[in-house]
Parts: C-alpha cells; sequence; structure tokens
C-alpha cells in the first residue's frame, strides 16, 4: 500500500475530505493532519506539519489545500528537501514532477474543482522525475539548502 500525508486549512477542508475517498479508491494510506472542521483556522500550522513529515522522510509525497494555496507553497518549501508545487492545472502537476520532482502538491479551492482536483492529483503521483539536467538542477537546490543551513548556524 501507499501512503500519503494531507493537510488543509478551513479554505481547503470541503476539498480535502472529498479528495480522500478518491485517494483510498487508488489504492493509498492516507495520513489526514487536519484540519477537522470548517472553522477558522490559520494555514501555516498545518503546511509546517505536513512539509516535515516530508522533510524528515516520513512520507514521500503530500497534499497541501486551501484557498489560494500561496502561503501553503510559501510554509512548506522553508523546510529542506520539500519541492511544493502550486497547480491550478494538469500542465503545471505534470511538469512539477518531470522537472522539479515535486513531493508536495499544493491545491488552491478558489482555483480548482473536484473534477480538475481529481484529474491535477492523478498525474501528479502518476508522472515520473526525468532526471538528466534537471537533477542536475535539484543538486544545485541542494546545495543552496546546505547554504543557508550554514548561515542559520
Amino acid at each position: 500500500m501507499r501512503h500519503i500525508v494531507i493537510a488543509s486549512d478551513h479554505g481547503g477542508f470541503g476539498l480535502k475530505e472529498k479528495l480522500k475517498p478518491y485517494l483510498a479508491k487508488k489504492g493509498f494510506k492516507i495520513k489526514d493532519l487536519g484540519t477537522s472542521s470548517k472553522d477558522s483556522c490559520d494555514y501555516p500550522r498545518f503546511a509546517y506539519s505536513l512539509a516535515k513529515e516530508i522533510s524528515q522522510g516520513k512520507y514521500k509525497r503530500g497534499i497541501l489545500i486551501c484557498k489560494s494555496s500561496i502561503g501553503n507553497s510559501i510554509v512548506a518549501n522553508r523546510l529542506p528537501g520539500v519541492r511544493a508545487a502550486l497547480c491550478y492545472n494538469i500542465k503545471a502537476a505534470r511538469l512539477s514532477r518531470e522537472h522539479n520532482d515535486s513531493n508536495v502538491l499544493v491545491l488552491g479551492s478558489l482555483f480548482v474543482n473536484l473534477n480538475l482536483a481529481k484529474k491535477i492529483i492523478g498525474v501528479w503521483l502518476n508522472t515520473e522525475f526525468k532526471g538528466g539536467r534537471y537533477q542536475r538542477r535539484l543538486n544545485q537546490i541542494k546545495r543552496i539548502e546546505k547554504e543557508i543551513k550554514k548561515w542559520r548556524a
């Protein structure tokens, strides 16, 4: 069984809840990090929780959802090893995997409905990283992450 972690704030809660059965049907065991209602909450807490799971290697892939998902992207990409891609369409999802080996898919509920979200997720989950020159670029990102770590020490 494949594993995936998912999280949202109140703005993404409805879409997240509708996507969980879809992911389960695709054979995923889902870890839901919240939120658990439509009550107003702050997205950074949930984005950080999910990104930490990815950064620490506990999960290989994750999905974050809020209204625009811009903030989720900002938070998630602050953690080493996290390559969160904000995707509003299928082409962006495919390229985020092929070129960037994205490991967190970020969706905005204001911009994607359930049917489009399912298509985006399907492409994102089934697209392989191309490697080659793209690996060279990922290696550069890893060096940047190490440099930042030195600054903070």
